[in-house]
């Protein structure tokens, strides 16, 4: 299902000075699909059933944002995304491993994932979760296998990316999801839910863009920053699509955050669509200036924001949530 693309959301969403953002990231993604495929096929010895269930997750037809964000970011500040794409690709196996787990019956028990079944309801929940294992796995020997110049940069790359995964990040926000819904019943404990939740890989991704591009200290905590607010949008926009959307224009189950927390929860519809462009925009406030350049990683903000606008164009906004 290819509703989900960015460049749907057409060149006009951005601002003028950036017409190419929406078809650039159309390229990189197809950059990033090409590239996954290759390496999933570097896994042939792998018992068929595994390998299967391994590509039905890694090579489903999704946006890869947080792997585009990674290959945009090293171009924004002097990098090469060519040098970016195999973290971009490890980004990716993180993503969609997190993916798998998030959907089992244990975890948020979903049914459909990127508009086709999720993982566990082909394969059983055991195939599932040595997938994400093998998958997590992976990531970190795709970051060890790219020629890092200097070999420190791999280094660093790696153990951003552990950082984002582990307690503090994807695995804490995860548990905090689980448990902790009645403390989050505010804008601030959801926005720190969030942050590990969603925040801290377009993070991870920003800043692996970054240093690959071999930036200073100081830049490298805007590039940060922005994926985290970037981060926090996109989960507030996911968070209206679950609310207000449809299996069909979410490409997954919807009404599967009604007692969880959310923005939606927390604030209600109208104000949670209002946070999320204001997290667009503090994203955007957040990078360096770059005058006489068009701003790659300001006019991919502005295109997720289309993107998901678009989406919810039509959607009736009338909730119990609201109000």
């Amino acid at each position: 299902m290819r509703a989900e693309g960015l460049a749907s959301s057409q060149s006009a969403a951005a601002p003028s000075s950036q017409p190419d953002v929406p078809v650039l990231a159309e390229e990189l993604r197809d950059r990033v699909d090409r590239q996954l495929t290759l390496l999933v096929a570097e896994g042939d010895g792998a018992p068929d059933r595994l390998s299967q269930s391994i590509a039905h997750s890694l090579l489903a037809p999704g946006k890869r944002i947080r792997a585009i964000l990674a290959l945009v970011s090293a171009r924004q500040f002097g990098g090469d995304e060519a040098d970016a794409l195999l973290p971009a690709c490890a980004i990716e196996m993180v993503h969609a491993a997190s993916l798998i787990l998030d959907d089992l019956p244990s975890m948020d028990d979903a049914t459909l994932r990127r508009g086709r079944p999720a993982n566990h309801k082909i394969y059983g929940e055991a195939t599932a979760i040595l997938a994400a294992i093998a998958l997590l796995n992976r990531a970190f020997g795709v970051i060890a296998s790219a020629p890092w110049a200097p070999p420190k940069s791999g280094l660093k790359v790696a153990a951003c990316l552990s950082d984002a995964i582990g307690m503090e990040g994807l695995v804490a926000g995860q548990e905090m999801d689980l448990h902790a819904a009645a403390e989050q019943t505010t804008r601030e404990g959801v926005e720190r839910l969030h942050r590990r939740k969603t925040g801290v890989l377009f993070a991870a991704a920003a800043e692996i863009g970054a240093l690959v591009a071999g930036i200073d200290d100081g830049r490298l905590e805007q590039a940060r920053s922005y994926g985290h607010r970037l981060g926090l949008a996109f989960q507030a926009y996911d968070d209206l699509l679950d609310a207000c959307g449809t299996a069909d224009n979410a490409g997954k189950d919807v009404g599967q955050d009604q007692d969880k927390a959310t923005l939606v929860a927390a604030l209600g519809i109208a104000e949670a669509e209002r946070e999320a462009r204001r997290q667009i925009d503090a994203a955007i406030a957040a990078l360096p200036p770059s005058p006489g350049t068009p701003c790659l990683l300001s006019g991919f903000a502005d295109v997720i924001a289309a993107s998901f606008q678009e989406r919810l164009a039509g959607v009736p906004r009338s909730s119990g949530t609201d109000g």
